[in-house]
């Protein structure tokens, strides 16, 4: 059987893995998580890319928001306004029962390898779904400062503040400046278990279009995976997010831009020459295979944007060598 390690982060990961289990049998295949959106919230352990892979591979995903459930309710939400909670981190009706077992499996001791497990098995799915790390690891993002100084930005958060990364991206929908990125918690961390094992074992390892910056990096950060991937290297392929320059989702390109990285898939083989072998870009920017090949990675040009899982499929053929 063929076997597969994917690391993995955000809605271009998800989409990935869903074409991909349809390439190969999904028991073959494991997606190594990143963890470092990760927040506890009304109490609650909340794990959005891990969430966000399981309900994608479980054909429930919302399609328009890219992450929660299709169909779902906000009553939990409407009543929690009336007291003055937060609301501005939306958590579905039926998503809060995830977010409810797993916070209760947690306290009985379990980990959150194992959890992650029992939820995607709850799902009815084939492949393994592991979190790059148990220990927790937390993205923070230092904002940027204006030329004249330090300013508010919005209610408590002014330029120059370090915040968490879903204060970033959901709170402050990720428009606002960035002048540093690191991941708390890492140098304490240790792989989950299954991670290295799934990586030393596979016979192609996957870095997903995922953020290189946001997604890709916690993962990296974590003690071992770097050295683990790296030692793959020539079994590496890994999926530019960007297609022309521009991130599909998310802000990927400017993240980049704003962190001194070039932002065009040039930029992106830089970062991962160092334990990417070869990058899979888009037709839109085919210009530029020569400027990645001379970063030192081999360079595979095809159509990279994953309409829906046919075309996903599509591009893990390519991404396998088929």
């Amino acid at each position: 059987m063929t076997q597969v390690a994917v690391l993995a982060g955000g809605v271009g990961a998800a989409r990935l893995l869903r074409g991909l289990v349809d390439v190969v049998p999904p028991e073959g295949v494991t997606a190594i998580v990143n963890t470092g959106d990760d927040m506890v919230l009304h109490g609650l352990a909340i794990c959005p890319d891990i969430d966000t892979v399981t309900y994608t591979l479980g054909d429930a995903i919302d399609p328009e928001r890219g992450w929660g459930l299709r169909d779902e309710s906000w009553h939990a939400m409407e009543a929690l306004s009336h007291y003055g909670g937060a609301t501005w981190f939306r958590l579905g009706d039926r998503d809060l029962a995830t977010h409810l077992y797993r916070t209760q499996r947690l306290a009985e001791g379990q980990g959150l390898a194992a959890v992650t497990a029992e939820i995607a098995a709850a799902w009815g799915l084939a492949l393994r779904i592991v979190p790059a790390t148990e220990q927790p690891l937390r993205t923070m993002i230092t904002l940027a400062e204006n030329e004249g100084g330090a300013a508010v930005i919005g209610v408590g958060v002014a330029a120059g503040q370090e915040i968490s990364f879903q204060d970033y991206f959901v709170r402050l929908q990720h428009a606002v400046a960035v002048s540093g990125v690191r991941f708390a918690g890492a140098e304490a961390a240790q792989p989950a278990p299954g991670v290295l094992a799934a990586i030393a074992g596979a016979e192609v390892v996957v870095v997903a279009p995922s953020n290189p910056i946001v997604s890709i990096g916690p993962v990296m950060a974590v003690p071992g995976i770097r050295d683990a991937v790296a030692a793959r290297r020539d079994d590496v392929v890994a999926v530019s997010p960007l297609v022309g320059g521009k991130a599909l989702k998310g802000p990927a390109d400017r993240l980049l831009r704003e962190l001194g990285h070039a932002d065009s898939v040039v930029g992106v083989a830089r970062l991962y020459a160092p334990f990417a072998g070869t990058l899979v870009i888009d037709e839109a920017d085919a210009e530029l295979a020569e400027d990645v090949r001379a970063a030192g990675l081999r360079c595979v040009v095809t159509d990279t944007i994953m309409r829906d899982p046919a075309a996903a499929a599509a591009l893990c053929e390519v991404v396998l060598g088929r």
